[in-house]
């Protein structure tokens, strides 16, 4: 006996759900996160209710624009924070990713005087009036691929893509991504650094990679102001990985194609998620007449605790 058609349809259902969570949720994955140790010292309830009020700013700007900061509070009470989203994000998507944080900045860290926790789609940053301030450059978090690059001639390719992407965030204000021979990379800085110390950025973001993390296949590289990332596909970038990068490639970090390029996305996944759904009811309409026939993480800097 095959399988009845309502189960059929509930397997269907559940493909198609499956792999469109998987979509959803990728941006969402906690990359890093970086909690002060000092706690936040607050009997009168004041900072509670500044930092309330800042998540709340961020949160509601999320739906408009990709990066914004805002500062809550007055004098010594006040509070600043920082948000960015990924400038392939659509805003839909930038709001899902920034809503999060303020719940699992404070399942994470708690009530401290300063906290950072990166999401692979955008993050979020606090720190209260007086707070030490470190360098763009300084480096907060990188991590490599355990699979090296077989064969000669990748680490010159991956070289190529980086000094493209280089080129690229510079002449795109602060985002770029792009693929180049199986390689797909991405470089993105902070939404108020300007022109050339972007690139700077992401010029020290690269040479990190480049040493740290040699042949191996993927890398990302946090500094406090950039952040790069590469990938390397033996059997070429995949399709949602290369069409984002030809939008993002000639459009700036404020241009809002992206919502186009989710959508494709989207399209894709579905595409993909029905060819699946149809073979596997092929398969079992095909045994069902067989059937019938047959019978890493840095020390964080000024007293932050890494992930």
């Amino acid at each position: 006996m095959g399988l009845p058609i309502k189960s059929i349809f509930i397997l269907l259902f559940l493909i198609l759900s499956s792999k469109l969570a998987e979509s959803a949720s990728d941006y969402t994955t906690l990359v890093y996160k970086g909690c002060s140790k000092e706690p936040l010292i607050d009997p009168n309830g004041v900072y509670s209710q500044a930092l309330s009020a800042l998540f709340g700013s961020l949160v509601s700007q999320s739906t408009k624009v990709r990066f914004f900061k805002a500062t809550t509070g007055s004098g010594q009470t006040s509070m600043t924070g920082i948000f960015q989203c990924r400038g392939d994000l659509s805003n839909s998507d930038c709001y899902n990713c920034v809503s999060r944080l303020p719940v699992l900045s404070d399942k994470l860290c708690g009530k401290t005087i300063a906290a950072r926790v990166q999401l692979l789609g955008c993050y979020m940053l606090y720190e209260v009036a007086g707070f030490s301030q470190i360098s763009g450059m300084q480096i907060l978090y990188k991590t490599c691929g355990a699979t090296n690059a077989a064969g000669r001639g990748f680490e010159e390719r991956r070289d190529t893509a980086f000094s493209v992407m280089e080129n690229g965030v510079v002449s795109g204000h602060g985002f770029y991504a792009t693929s180049y021979q199986s390689l797909y990379v991405m470089g993105q800085c902070e939404g108020d650094v300007g022109d050339s110390d972007c690139g700077e950025c992401i010029k020290s973001a690269v040479q990190r990679s480049e040493v740290e993390c040699g042949s191996s296949i993927s890398g990302q590289v946090y500094l406090h102001k950039c952040f790069i990332s590469y990938s390397y596909y033996p059997n070429g970038v995949p399709g949602r990985h290369s069409s984002s990068a030809a939008s993002s490639s000639s459009n700036s970090f404020s241009s809002s194609s992206s919502g186009q390029n989710t959508g494709k996305t989207v399209a894709i996944i579905l595409g993909g998620a029905a060819g699946v759904a149809f073979l596997v009811i092929c398969l079992l309409f095909a045994r069902s007449l067989k059937k019938k026939h047959d019978g890493r993480c840095y020390a964080w800097p000024y007293g932050m605790d890494g992930f």
